[in-house]
């Protein structure tokens, strides 16, 4: 659990950590920060997340949610508040014009222990997909299947990700618009194989926080110049959508994502969920309300 006290050594609510050196001393940024830690923690202790002395592979993509959050764990482990050791890893995919410096860097200027993977996924999936088709399944299932391996090289238990509520809200809408089911990211997953998990610490923190946080860090941020070159993703789509939806009603994400931890098994239609089947009125028992009248209509 992570709500037990700081060590007595720990650093103070309001010293900042090396990873914060070039951030704004103001109290918005500081809110900002708190808030991102707080949910952080959050998701970390609801889910879980957190076996004391494990070591987490946190992978860095170079963008603004891969930066925030090796920083919120660099700040929950500076302040004795998360008992991990880190190994930060960026896959390098080979793709055109990719900067190869700039992680390794900024992860030196840091301090922190980190490991650059080459991997020319990018040839194989701009050979194997038709420029018409979205690349993202193929290129994050081979990021995925060596990030794995790089994580049992370096005996971890556990391979960190980035992905945010919105991340977690849109792959909701898109299983449910175009595969016909009720499903999203998991904060906390067992791999196929069943030696690693895969965590997302950030689960509960919204991207417009996490865009914020990353420009006041002022980290080198890289673009995706593959599945982010792409126009017309359904992702992209359903991110208008939801991004429409908050607009014309602030809060409508956080309602949104309250759900997806509030089911209801038994007023849903799924039977591997709940027993229908075994669903009776007890033997004896009277209705507490009378039967429907022709022209009624039944309560729902």
């Amino acid at each position: 659990m992570l709500d037990a006290p700081k060590p007595s050594n720990a650093p103070q609510d309001d010293a900042l950590p090396p990873v914060y050196a070039l951030a704004p001393s103001s109290g918005e940024f500081n809110k900002l920060r708190k808030r991102l830690v707080r949910l952080t923690r959050e998701a970390l202790d609801m889910y879980a997340m957190v076996e004391r002395d494990a070591r987490w592979l946190v992978c860095l993509s170079g963008g603004k949610d891969s930066y925030t959050l090796l920083a919120v764990l660099l700040d929950l482990q500076w302040r004795g508040l998360l008992p991990v050791e880190l190994l930060a890893c960026n896959l390098d995919q080979g793709q055109p014009g990719f900067p190869k410096h700039v992680l390794p860097d900024y992860l030196k200027h840091l301090g922190v222990r980190h490991r650059i993977e080459y991997k020319d996924t990018y040839s194989v999936v701009i050979d194997k997909v038709p420029a018409t088709k979205t690349y993202c399944a193929l290129c994050s299932r081979l990021r995925r299947g060596h990030l794995y391996r790089v994580a049992r090289e370096e005996g971890c238990s556990a391979v960190v990700l980035g992905h945010h509520r919105d991340d977690i809200l849109e792959t909701f809408f898109l299983n449910l618009f175009h595969g016909g089911r009720l499903a999203a990211m998991p904060p906390k997953l067992l791999n196929e194989d069943g030696d690693l998990l895969v965590l997302r610490p950030l689960a509960h923190c919204a991207e417009a926080d996490i865009a914020r946080f990353a420009r006041a860090l002022q980290v080198p941020i890289i673009p995706c110049d593959l599945c982010g070159s792409q126009d017309g993703l359904q992702r992209q789509k359903v991110k208008a959508m939801l991004d429409g939806w908050e607009q014309a009603q602030p809060g409508r994400k956080n309602v949104l994502f309250r759900a997806l931890s509030n089911t209801r098994p038994s007023h849903l239609l799924d039977p591997a969920l709940f027993d229908f089947a075994g669903l009776s009125p007890t033997a004896g028992d009277t209705p507490s309300k009378p039967a429907c009248t022709p022209g009624d209509s039944p309560q729902r």
